[in-house]
């Protein structure tokens, strides 16, 4: 016998409904999220970093022409924050895309 319409049992239910289909719709956005590129710069644009959704390294660009030579320590440190900020970048659109779905609620296990 199903719960009447309007009782906990159905409000329940119905909450459950809503529930499922958000979980749907966020495994949906992190499988797309993984394709997606995200480009990270340092050093006014000098090093760039491009990542996936995934926090994986696709490329590396550096302006070559605007890094001495002898200045090796920089170009790392440049590398290192560029590659941090594009998985910055990457982090924080899952996160405000998750929050399209969720509302803003925090669901504990979601992220």
């Amino acid at each position: 016998m199903s719960p009447k319409p309007g009782s906990i049992g159905g409000n329940f239910q119905h909450v459950l409904r809503q529930a499922q289909k958000m979980q749907q719709q966020i495994a949906s956005l992190q499988e797309e999220h993984a394709d997606r590129q995200f480009e990270g710069a340092a050093g006014g644009g000098m090093v760039k970093a491009t990542v996936n959704g995934n926090s994986e390294v696709l490329r590396i660009d550096v302006g070559w022409d605007e890094i001495d030579g002898d200045d090796k320590d920089l170009l790392l440190d440049l590398v290192a924050a560029a590659v941090n900020d594009g998985i910055r970048r990457a982090r924080e659109d899952l996160e405000e895309r998750t929050n399209e779905i969720t509302g803003g609620m925090k669901i504990p296990g979601l992220m």
